[in-house]
Formats: structure tokens, sequence, C-alpha cells
């Protein structure tokens, strides 16, 4: 009987589980993620909506509203290697004027700082 009832809710679950995925929930800060390697374009567009989202939310300043990025550059830090998109900000107070958000390589958001570490 407990074999019967364990096989019972284990295909009730992995039979459900597709029924939660889909549209309209968000996977990390950035909202959004990619498949498959980032290129240097995909991290920057990435970039670009992830630094929208910050000063929708209040982490930035209006001041980098449409602020475009610099540059994106593969960086290899301790875990691997990521990618780092930067932005500059002329208006932003002095030692905040360039942001760097981070990606994986498959493009996950990492974090954001103005340190560039």
């Amino acid at each position: 009987m407990c074999t019967i009832s364990t096989v019972l809710v284990a295909s009730t679950l992995l039979l459900a589980a597709p029924a939660f995925a889909g549209t309209g929930h968000e996977h990390g800060p950035g909202g959004s993620h990619t498949y498959g390697p980032l290129t240097a374009t995909l991290a920057i567009k990435q970039a670009e909506k992830q630094l929208k989202t910050l000063v929708e939310r209040g982490k930035l300043d209006k001041s980098w509203s449409g602020i475009k990025a610099t540059e994106a550059t593969k960086k290899d830090f301790g875990k691997g290697p990521e990618w780092v998109v930067s932005f500059k900000n002329e208006k932003a107070e002095a030692g905040k004027q360039t942001l760097y958000v981070f990606y994986t390589l498959s493009g996950s958001y990492l974090a954001s700082n103005f340190t560039g570490k």
C-alpha cells in the first residue's frame, strides 16, 4: 500500500510541476535570463534593463535613467569568468560615476557596484 501511494503522489507532483512554469514571473532582479552563452551585445542589453530596474526601485538616482553602457568585457574572478558591463554617469557624485553590472556567462544577473570587483 505504501508503494502505491508513494507512486501516486510522486506522479501527481511530476505531472503538476509544468503547470507552475510560464510567463508572469521574474527570474532574479533583472527580470529575465538567457539560455546559452551571453554575447557582449546581449550582456549590454541585459545590463541596460537592469539599470532601468535599479532606478525604478530607487536603488540608483534618477540621473542614471537613460545612461547607455560604455563597454562589456569578460573578466576572470575567483569563481570564474563573468561579463562586466560598465556605465558612466558624469552627473553622479564623485567616486560613484562608474557603475558595473555583473552577469554569468550564461546571462544570470549577479550584482552591481561602483568598484568593479
